[in-house]
């Protein structure tokens, strides 16, 4: 003979059903959800081009003495000059209390030889000349805005003109004698 439920069976059985179609529909919910928002979290990611572009390596063995070179990192230029020895001694024998912004040369060089910094100026944000063979370096044998007559020195210091500061430093390291690592 067959059993019967009674409704107490009845009411437990239906509770337990109810729950379990809450729990799966809110799963099935929850995953459609991450699924539907996924592409958007994804777009704020940078793109691969970009992160490419975080860090450079430079071959120097190229640049002669007393020759600067412009390299693109980060969307912005970079200036990279091979000092000569005279470059090197006006830099340092510079009296640093003179200076709008003062900052010694020991504390924007790596290597003496080689001066690495952003070529934007901090007035405008225009782009310098002097890296260039033939172009303007300014009075001070550096850099120079012709936009609103910035002049920076060989240590890419303002020494003259509208600009506020110093050219900015980029993080750099010396991977060899040849060669260094932006970014």
């Amino acid at each position: 003979m067959a059993e019967t439920a009674t409704p107490e069976q009845l009411d437990t059985d239906g509770e337990s059903r109810r729950d379990f179609l809450l729990y799966a529909t809110s799963a099935v919910g929850g995953v459609g959800t991450l699924l539907a928002i996924w592409p958007f979290i994804d777009s704020m990611s940078p793109a691969a081009d970009t992160l490419a572009l975080s860090s450079i390596e430079v071959d120097l063995s190229m640049i002669e003495v007393g020759q600067a070179i412009k390299v693109k990192w980060r969307g912005q230029p970079v200036f990279i000059r091979h000092r000569t020895e005279e470059e090197i001694s006006a830099a340092q024998s510079q009296d640093i209390s003179k200076l709008r912004d003062p900052e010694p040369d020991e504390a924007r060089v790596q290597n003496p030889e080689w001066l690495i910094v952003i070529g934007i100026c901090t007035h405008l944000g225009c782009i310098p000349l002097g890296t260039k063979e033939g172009e303007p370096r300014g009075d001070w044998n550096g850099w120079y805005c012709p936009c609103h007559g910035s002049h920076y020195d060989t240590a890419g210091r303002i020494r003259k003109g509208p600009a506020p500061r110093n050219l900015d430093l980029p993080e750099y390291t010396f991977l060899d004698d040849a060669t260094v690592k932006i970014g």
